[in-house]
């Protein structure tokens, strides 16, 4: 059976920035129900694999009613496991099943504040253009390598990570950054090879407000913050 879409959201138990984040309580849910609540807005809970190794994480998601479909194995558990490997093994769980899906859609757990009518529009994107091969989510860098990054040289000083001769930042080509929200993955293409390796890829810019990745205690202040002052209210629209 050969359906459209998988959800993924891959939620690691391990987290050395912020141990335990994918279910610590963010504002009154754990954070990992964020995602799961955008997911259930696009599809049906079939279509919604939590991929974890966590047995906690487990238990946490399925009190939102949703089964988790398997444990993510030891060799998809460890630090240098990628989102490559653990969509390859989500998709196999599936086939083994007789279910082969065209598209993933990936949310991260760690971006817990999306429209869906963002998620939305990334899906018209794809259906528009026949050999886009991702949509990814980005957001506006307010670092731009023609202007305010630097790296090293060889003698050890400064140099502009990009060469360009510009008054100020404005004047600069736009930079976006992934910012790790949302990803839209051909599966045929999944399967071909890695993510840093696919080439025809379409960007979706997102809101600042929706930009935020949590990695570290200062990004879990900033979004108890935001929440408190109400900025995510009608953040699911």
């Amino acid at each position: 059976m050969i359906v459209d879409t998988l959800v993924v959201i891959p939620a690691r138990g391990g987290s050395k920035g912020l141990p335990g984040k994918n279910i610590k309580r963010l504002g009154d849910k754990p954070l990992i129900w964020y995602s799961i609540e955008t997911a259930r807005q696009l599809t049906t809970d079939d279509h919604i694999c939590v991929s974890t190794d966590s047995n906690d994480i487990l238990i946490i998601a399925e009190k939102t009613g949703l089964k988790v479909p398997f444990l993510r194995p030891a060799h998809l558990a460890i630090d240098t496991a990628g989102s490559y490997e653990v969509l390859l093994h989500a998709l196999d769980h599936y086939k083994k099943k007789g279910i082969v899906y065209n598209r993933i859609i990936l949310l991260q757990p760690t971006s817990p504040f999306r429209k869906v009518s963002d998620l939305k529009n990334m899906i018209e994107i794809m259906d528009d253009g026949k050999e886009i091969e991702m949509v990814v989510s980005v957001g506006i860098s307010h670092h731009n390598p023609y202007f305010s990054l630097f790296e090293e040289n060889i003698e050890g000083y400064l140099v502009k990570s990009k060469k360009g001769n510009f008054a100020t930042r404005q004047d600069c080509p736009t930079a976006y950054y992934y910012n790790g929200s949302a990803y839209l993955i051909k599966t045929e293409v999944l399967g071909q090879r890695s993510l840093a390796n696919f080439e025809k890829i379409k960007k979706y810019v997102m809101e600042e407000k929706y930009c935020i990745d949590i990695d570290t205690p200062l990004d879990w202040l900033i979004c108890e913050a935001l929440l408190e002052k109400g900025v995510y209210r009608n953040a699911h629209n």
